[in-house]
């Protein structure tokens, strides 16, 4: 069946729920249908102007309306505010104001590198429920509205508990990642360097790993792993099976050899079955790398003119993957003076509905512009490839 493509401008458009598209800037971008007909203004009274300027002057303060859409650019997180009251200006009696209430909820949308892109801000009028309660004395008139603004505390405070609470767990996952994939030992001789993103609305960890090695004979290596899934579980496979390739990568003869004995390992860890892992070793005296891969996507090796090659002459099946563990193949490709090595994960080349080729291709057509970079500035180039749904692994050797 062929792939339809979705007309998301015409969702948007029939929306029974009232939506305005925002800049960071809360200039308005769109209206929706229910939107236009809820506040009684056309398109083109709204697109192009500030939120808060696309009406007329409202005698009731809008500070909490404001202040929601500043936490959400704050935070990136979607802020509920409690009910609010929004006069409207009769649409044939101007200067004349009917009495409205809201429901107002803000949310971020966020592009391929994590930043706001967007504002959505949608509103649901709740005019009538609250005339409907309405008490006809002073006296109950005057308790509504106290219960009404009490129950609008009620939901800012439970918004400000919500962010404290993410903000702790994101201290949490921001020190876990730190003692899980701390910066790289240095290299005798060469330059390295590292990136790691998560994936958009997850926790700041993930089953993407990276390891640097200064092995004790002089020569350099460098892994990469992706354990299956995302957040803390994944987190914590990928804990264990970076530590034990370390280790093997320290006392075996060769990247085979130590992604063999990561294949037993990993068969008796809860989770790790189907990792994929890539291992490299450096050879500055015969200027050759030695590789092997666990199906994980090839290292990049770009020579100083440019030529990118990709190492694919030495993959198994990801770990765990075959009924009877079989040694592993490695191959050794040598490289020039100045080259760069690129180990990465999936979420760097890989995108739905596309071919991996096109991803593959895409990486060497940027290692080839980038090729006389530094590794710093050649993985932060190489970073803003990622898959903002994917987490991304990203290491670089400046050979």
């Amino acid at each position: 069946m062929a792939k339809r493509e979705i007309d998301y401008k015409a969702i948007f458009n029939a929306s029974p729920s009232a939506m305005l598209v925002l800049t960071p800037e809360l200039v308005i971008l769109d209206a929706n249908a229910s939107y236009q007909h809820m506040v009684g203004r056309r398109r083109h009274q709204l697109v192009g102007r500030y939120v808060f300027d696309a009406f007329p002057e409202d005698p009731n303060s809008v500070d909490d309306l404001e202040a929601s859409l500043r936490r959400v650019l704050a935070t990136g997180t979607q802020d509920v505010e409690g009910p609010i009251r929004h006069d409207v200006e009769e649409p044939d009696r101007p200067g004349v104001f009917a009495e409205r209430y809201w429901s107002p909820i803000n949310a971020p949308v966020l592009n391929s590198v994590g930043t706001i892109a967007l504002v959505v801000h949608r509103i649901e009028e709740i005019t009538d429920l609250v005339r409907a309660d309405r008490p006809r004395s002073d006296q109950q008139r005057r308790q509504m509205e106290i219960e009404l603004y009490a129950r609008s505390c009620e939901l800012q405070q439970v918004n400000e508990r919500l962010r404290q609470t993410s903000a702790r767990e994101r201290q949490v996952a921001l020190a876990l990642q730190d003692a899980m994939l701390p910066a790289p030992q240095p290299l005798a001789h060469h330059q390295a360097a590292v990136r790691y993103r998560p994936a958009l609305n997850a926790l700041n960890v993930c089953g993407d790993w990276y390891e640097v090695t200064q092995l004790p004979n002089g020569n350099s290596a460098v892994a990469v792993g992706d354990v299956v899934g995302h957040g803390l579980a994944a987190a914590g496979v990928m804990g264990q099976l970076r530590s034990a390739l370390s280790a093997a990568t320290r006392v075996v003869d060769g990247p085979a050899t130590a992604l063999d004995g990561l294949d037993l390992y990993a068969r008796s860890v809860e989770g790790a079955l189907s990792t994929t892992a890539v291992q490299t070793v450096v050879d500055r005296g015969g200027r050759n790398i030695t590789y092997s891969s666990a199906g994980h996507p090839p290292p990049a090796l770009v020579s100083p003119d440019g030529t990118v090659r990709f190492l694919d002459r030495a993959t198994d099946p990801p770990l765990g993957a075959s009924l009877d563990h079989t040694p592993r193949p490695q191959a050794t490709i040598t490289y020039s003076e100045g080259a760069a090595l690129v180990l990465y994960t999936d979420g760097l080349i890989e995108r739905r509905g596309e071919d991996i080729d096109q991803g593959l291709q895409r990486l060497a057509d940027l290692l080839a512009r980038h090729r006389k970079d530094d590794a710093e500035n050649l993985a932060e180039a190489l970073i803003t490839l990622s898959d903002a749904t994917d987490d991304t692994a990203v290491v670089v050797v400046r050979l």
